[in-house]
């Protein structure tokens, strides 16, 4: 029997604002143009998070008046691979430095050598 884990949408957007609060100060005040979001349904399956936007390693003279960055982080998608609250408190903190480094222009690759 498989069991899904359960957190609701406000315990869930806790965890992730917990995740932020622990980027390092000196991170998060070069975070311009970006809004993160706690999304039920990924687009996908298997997909935790996700980054739209220009990361700030690629934005130039010409980036001015544009709508924020996006980050959303999959709730159901988290729930669903995790069996206690804390690999939920693990994975979301993973998916959110994950996300955020992206902003930062770090790759995937990168990312993935480095745990994230």
């Amino acid at each position: 029997m498989i069991v899904v884990m359960e957190l609701s949408r406000e315990e869930f957007e806790e965890l992730v604002s917990e995740a932020l609060d622990a980027i390092p100060p000196e991170l998060t005040r070069h975070m311009r143009n970006v809004v993160i979001v706690v999304e039920d349904e990924a687009p996908e399956p298997g997909l935790l998070g996700l980054y739209h936007g220009v990361p700030l390693t690629e934005r130039g003279d010409w980036y001015a008046g544009v709508l924020p960055d996006h980050i959303s982080i999959y709730r159901r998608e988290i729930l669903a691979i995790c069996d206690s609250i804390e690999d939920v408190v693990d994975e979301v903190r993973i998916t959110v430095v994950h996300e955020i480094a992206h902003h930062f222009g770090i790759s995937d690759e990168w990312l993935h050598r480095h745990g994230y």
